[in-house]
């Protein structure tokens, strides 16, 4: 059947997937298909207590008529076009496996077997499981690293003009803006470099799920020149967690064919109708609402921001920094604060306020502490906030740690791997004293939080100057994100590797 261009005439203050989710799950229909709870009715009673008798009738099986299936325009497609449209996007992907989900597809479908791809060194690990996957061969982008706070950046242009110069095969460049911090990349430039060496551009935004909803945002990296771009809609507009969403920017550098088959291959044939309709419901509220809910959370952050920085000891991150460290614009829904004027370590900082007031933030490291704020984040918590982090920095004792140097990674770059991401984590491995592997090659993908930046990847060359970083971060309260052994007594390697 031909599509209807009128069937959704409403726009983007409709949703037609949520309606239609709604009105079959609540209409009473007698259910001899998945899922096994049947609306609620099987369910175990502290289940339902917990969530509640609509969602559980909400919770329908894929494959429905009238849903994501039937006429087309189906309800499902018409809210990915929505979506589309407002994100200035040719193809927009609902994902419920996270943006993890996205990047595995686009390795998949960008980075095959036996190529090189252009990567940013602290890409999300996703990335590297997505290499793991298609067998791609990562050729490292540098960040900018900024010495004194211990943290990662973006690339700049002149870094990722190096490597396409050196590598002019590579036809896929895979970069990340905003950082956990907020720093964001000259996105247009680096747009403007790939295509200039004939690559895509593939922006990680997942931080960045609200830009280009509001004047005083970022432009989103769609609209910035970028032909991929991944958005965590769950991080700050409000879908429900393990939601999100892929833009395929109009244009033919990206294959929109090999894309959606390779989303396919890694999506749940049971895909959560909740997480779907979450996203539909977001996309709705972001377009039609998210201007002003924006407007009054900026202000109201602004204000924050100013307290804080009254506060002895502490200091808001990267306001004013226009450039340096590669970062061009900061995200106002991310605040960084460097506390070690308190005379305390961020670990220190953030257990009290979790023990003392309930109140957690998204990341602590030895000098910062990092808060990210929703589109609509509460004003009378973020008043209150300012107040509880003066609290515990005038109660607290200074600490011996908390002034001491940032542990710097050994290298923010390193030289390349010895063998493919995907050769190695899939290879016969062997579990080694960490002392007896310096020289082996690695299995694991291992970092340190902080600062983020993948010290060693599956492929890479163990050696003395990366144990010794390893180590004296996890000294300094950090921990060891996907080592086999958190302690960091011993470590996977290849087996047979020469050694």
């Amino acid at each position: 059947m031909s599509e209807d261009p009128t069937r959704y005439e409403g726009g983007q203050p409709t949703t037609p997937y949520l309606d239609a989710v709604v009105a079959r799950g609540l209409r009473g229909s007698t259910r001899f298909h998945v899922p096994g709870h049947k609306g609620g009715e099987g369910a175990d009673p502290g289940l339902v207590g917990a969530i509640g008798e609509r969602a559980l009738l909400l919770d329908l099986s894929q494959g429905q008529e009238g849903i994501d299936i039937g006429p087309s325009p189906t309800p499902f497609e018409s809210a990915e076009r929505l979506a589309a449209e407002f994100h200035g996007a040719q193809r927009t992907f609902f994902l419920t496996n996270g943006a993890s989900q996205g990047n595995h597809a686009l390795c998949l479908a960008l980075a095959p077997h036996g190529t090189k791809v252009a990567v940013q060194r602290n890409a999300h690990a996703s990335v590297i499981d997505g290499l793991v996957l298609s067998g791609g061969t990562p050729v490292w982008v540098a960040p900018e690293y900024d010495e004194e706070m211990g943290m990662a950046h973006g690339v700049t242009p002149a870094a990722l003009e190096g490597v396409l110069d050196a590598n002019p095969e590579i036809s896929t460049v895979f970069v990340v803006s905003p950082t956990y911090y907020g720093s964001c990349a000259d996105v247009p430039a680096l747009a403007a470099v790939a295509h200039s060496h004939g690559a895509a551009l593939v922006v990680d935004q997942s931080w960045g799920a609200h830009f280009g909803a509001h004047p005083g945002v970022p432009a989103s990296a769609i609209a910035s020149g970028a032909d991929a771009v991944l958005t965590s809609t769950h991080k700050t507009v409000g879908s429900l967690t393990q939601s999100a969403m892929l833009h395929v920017a109009p244009g033919d550098r990206i294959d929109l064919g090999r894309v959606a088959r390779c989303v396919r291959i890694v999506r749940s044939t049971s895909a959560s109708c909740l997480l779907n309709a979450s996203l539909d419901a977001a996309r709705r509220q972001l377009a039609v609402h998210g201007e002003a809910l924006l407007d009054r959370t900026l202000t109201a952050a602004s204000a924050l921001r100013e307290r804080i920085d009254a506060i002895p000891g502490c200091r808001v991150v990267g306001d004013f920094s226009h450039g340096a460290n590669g970062a061009m614009e900061w995200d106002p829904l991310r605040i960084s604060i460097d506390v070690r004027g308190t005379g305390r370590t961020g670990f220190e900082l953030a257990q009290d306020l979790r023990e003392l007031h309930d109140t957690h933030v998204e990341l602590k490291t030895q000098a910062t502490l990092v808060l990210v704020l929703g589109i609509a984040q509460p004003v009378e918590q973020m008043e209150r906030f300012s107040l509880d982090l003066a609290g515990v920095v005038r109660r607290g004792e200074p600490s011996s740690t908390a002034v001491g140097a940032i542990v710097r990674p050994p290298e923010v770059l390193q030289q390349g791997t010895s063998v493919t991401p995907r050769e190695a984590f899939l290879g016969v491995g062997e579990a080694v004293p960490v002392d007896l592997a310096v020289g082996r090659v690695s299995c694991e993908t291992i970092a340190g939080y902080p600062p983020g930046i993948p010290a060693l990847l599956p492929g890479e060359v163990i050696t003395d100057e990366l144990v010794g970083y390893l180590r004296a971060i996890l000294e300094s309260g950090a921990q060891l994100h996907g080592a086999s052994d958190p302690e960091f007594t011993s470590i996977v390697v290849m087996a047979g590797d020469g050694s």
